[in-house]
């Protein structure tokens, strides 16, 4: 499975094919962070990250279903329980007995939930369905979202790998759960840190402008000439890897620092702890996007390299880490070449207190005055 997402599903082509979704929900963003500066309102950044990452991974998967908007907002409700629910403190984890009690009321609420998912998707599964059978009717020709391509697998033969509406519904489960809360939290501790370091967020404005100007939005195309972005962008998964521990499990027996693993242990990497590591990198705990600029310039954060490690590695890594970074790194660019941001609590600098659950959430969601920087730009 992981092959075919790497391959067809979200490969370069298909990533390509889509950008006009990624592109609209980042103008659509863009424009509300405008209408809320001009009425000098503060902005829960947390939550219209989520919502753009939810709309972008919603309109990539079901796009030309008749029912779009119904189901982003049926998403976003499902992704917003599934988060907190993953990430809740459960007792029966660290109390042997209790497995067998649902005291909390957790297991059923979680039963709940995959159950409304798994009755969403099939709704969408016939409409697409349904839908495709009238095109074929009519022989008209239109672009294909992420789940017109995974039913063109189901429904070949010849197909290396044959899927079922099992295999689909999981798919998008992932994609929904895994690529949107991590991707919203990495431009929003990114921002965080730019916020708090003035010096080096100008720094990264100074090279957009340069490249792009101030009359168009940056896209996605813009981002290979735009080092310093992508050092940022590094820089934050470094000290704020979305998923900071990853499971996995010895498949021979092996020694580490003197340990004897056996095969078969479940084992618990500790993605955070690698990334700030004093024996590789020098003064660990600071945002110095330079890194990857000057020693580290060559530096590959999807998996090449492993003292940075934000989306695993081999064949248990990430497969969304390609479009994780096309989604993050030009919404960031966007906030910082139209946007300055101020803090109204009292203080200039941002708490970066780190927040509890599965994924690295912060303990107080970034909310500040976005101030527009330019008031005449093409942004679509």
């Amino acid at each position: 499975m992981k092959k075919l997402c790497i391959t067809q599903l979200l490969g370069g082509r298909t990533l390509e094919h889509l950008l006009p979704v990624r592109r609209c929900e980042i103008t659509s963003l863009v424009k509300t962070l405008f209408e809320r500066s001009d009425k000098g309102e503060e902005v829960n950044l947390n939550a219209e990250l989520l919502k753009l990452t939810i709309n972008v991974m919603s309109g990539m998967a079901m796009n030309r279903t008749s029912s779009g908007d119904v189901f982003k907002a049926e998403t976003k409700k499902f992704v917003e329980e599934a988060i907190e629910l993953i990430g809740v403190f459960n007792v029966a984890d660290y109390i042997g007995f209790c497995q067998n009690f649902d005291f909390q009321g957790f297991d059923k609420r979680l039963e709940d939930l995959l159950l409304r998912f798994d009755k969403m998707m099939e709704g969408k599964l016939k409409e697409k369905e349904e839908e495709r059978i009238k095109e074929a009717d009519t022989a008209e020709e239109r672009s294909k979202d992420l789940l017109d391509l995974m039913l063109d697998i189901a429904n070949d033969d010849n197909a290396e790998m044959k899927l079922t509406r099992e295999n689909i519904k999981a798919f998008f489960h992932d994609i929904f759960v895994a690529g949107t809360d991590t991707s919203a939290l990495t431009v929003e501790w990114a921002l965080a840190e730019l916020i708090n370091h003035p010096i080096i967020l100008q720094k990264a404005r100074e090279e957009i402008h340069t490249v792009i100007g101030t009359n168009r939005l940056v896209e996605e195309s813009d981002i290979p000439n735009l080092p310093y972005l992508q050092a940022v962008v590094k820089e934050t998964l470094r000290l704020h890897p979305p998923i900071p521990i990853v499971v996995r499990e010895s498949t021979e027996d092996s020694k580490i620092n003197g340990y004897d693993i056996p095969a078969q242990t479940r084992l618990f990497v500790n993605i955070w702890a690698i990334g700030r590591d004093p024996n590789h990198w020098p003064q660990p705990l600071e945002f110095k996007p330079e890194r990857f600029t000057e020693n580290e310039k060559g530096v590959d954060v999807r998996g090449q390299h492993f003292h940075v490690l934000p989306f695993g590695s081999g064949r248990r890594g990430c497969p969304g880490a390609s479009l994780a970074l096309q989604v993050v790194q030009p919404m960031l660019a966007a906030m910082i070449q139209c946007f300055d941001w101020k803090v109204d609590n009292g203080h200039e600098m941002v708490d970066m207190t780190e927040g509890t659950g599965l994924t690295l959430l912060r303990a107080r969601p970034l909310v500040c005055k976005p101030v527009a920087l330019v008031r005449q730009m093409t942004i679509g």
